[in-house]
């Protein structure tokens, strides 16, 4: 079978209810060395803050981890969160990690702080509006963009002789897409949790998409939430985690990734019931043929250069099981 698309995937460090946070570590490095067995293009870790189901709050340590344990599949971060750091800063650890790794490391951006209202306070992030600046002040850094009076153009970036890895931006909107796209960098579409067409984003990323060393042509990524079984019924079975984690988090009651049988006795409130139904048309849950026929149409849809997956399971073992079967129903190319 012919390889239909490139396909990616993200990985967001999930906390199982039952095991620890060593194990969720644990696990980040053998869902990498799958993803790099079964020809995924690349891997990336997003960045959460003060969420005890998820252990990914710095994803450029766990790059590194992966990038050290896996031989050629693309790692990097899907996204750093801007306003939560200094642009130097970012611009320092990612230099590091393609001097480490060159050639496959990924610097993805985003807007959104990745937590609440107490984490923001706590990392001192800036308000949305910043982030313009935030990314115009790290070109700069990298690019010795400063004017001579400027009191920056004086900071010696570390490590020298070091460009920084290809940039992507993580969005779900218009303006998004034409920042993006007149930066010449990466674009890649939230749609695993917005419910907002990724069609005329593609389109306003392709249409204003100024051409760089990086991306001599626009590179368009569509992120898709999946829950794959050998049947549909195990597969809903157990996507009902991901229900209740969803439910509990948009309902102010956040904990670990529960299990299927914890979910399935859950009792729902009205609310959570329509947090659901309404997320829920979201998720790509099936067998393998109701998986790619599914993503397939969302590609007929939105027409993207690349599909990147992130899949919720409780269990470690099925969650790398789920990955293993779409790329047999996409006919990836396993590396030697």
């Amino acid at each position: 079978m012919t390889q239909i698309i490139p396909l990616s995937m993200q990985d967001l460090a999930p906390i199982a209810d039952g095991m620890s946070t060593a194990d969720a570590m644990a696990e980040t490095i053998k869902l990498a060395q799958l993803g790099d067995a079964l020809g995924f293009t690349r891997l990336w870790y997003a960045e959460h803050h003060g969420m005890p189901s998820i252990a990914s709050s710095v994803p450029e340590i766990l790059i590194g981890s992966a990038a050290a344990h896996t031989r050629a599949i693309r790692i990097g971060s899907g996204g750093v969160m801007l306003l939560n750091h200094a642009p130097l800063r970012i611009v320092e650890a990612y230099r590091t990690l393609e001097a480490l790794h060159p050639g496959r490391i990924d610097l993805g951006l985003g807007r959104a702080p990745g937590g609440d209202g107490y984490a923001m306070r706590a990392l001192r992030t800036g308000g949305g509006e910043e982030f313009s600046a935030y990314l115009s002040e790290m070109l700069a850094f990298e690019e010795d963009g400063f004017p001579p009076d400027h009191p920056y153009s004086r900071v010696a970036v570390a490590p020298g002789g070091i460009n920084l890895p290809p940039l992507w931006l993580l969005g779900s909107s218009g303006s998004s897409a034409q920042a993006a796209g007149q930066l010449g960098i990466g674009y890649a579409f939230a749609a695993h949790f917005s419910h907002t067409p990724a069609a005329p984003a593609f389109e306003a990323y392709r249409y204003g998409f100024r051409a760089t060393p990086a991306f001599p042509k626009p590179q368009a990524m569509l992120c898709v939430s999946v829950v794959c079984a050998p049947t549909e019924e195990e597969a809903r079975y157990l996507s009902r985690s991901q229900e209740l984690s969803w439910a509990l988090f948009h309902s102010g009651q956040i904990r670990q990734l529960v299990s299927p049988e914890q979910a399935s006795a859950h009792v729902y409130t009205p609310e959570q019931r329509r947090i659901i139904e309404h997320q829920s048309t979201l998720w790509i849950v099936g067998s393998p043929e109701t998986v790619r026929d599914q993503i397939m149409a969302k590609i007929g849809q939105s027409q993207p250069d690349e599909v990147m997956i992130t899949t919720t399971i409780h269990d470690y073992a099925l969650r790398r099981r789920s990955y293993q079967l779409v790329a047999e129903a996409f006919g990836l190319e396993p590396r030697q």
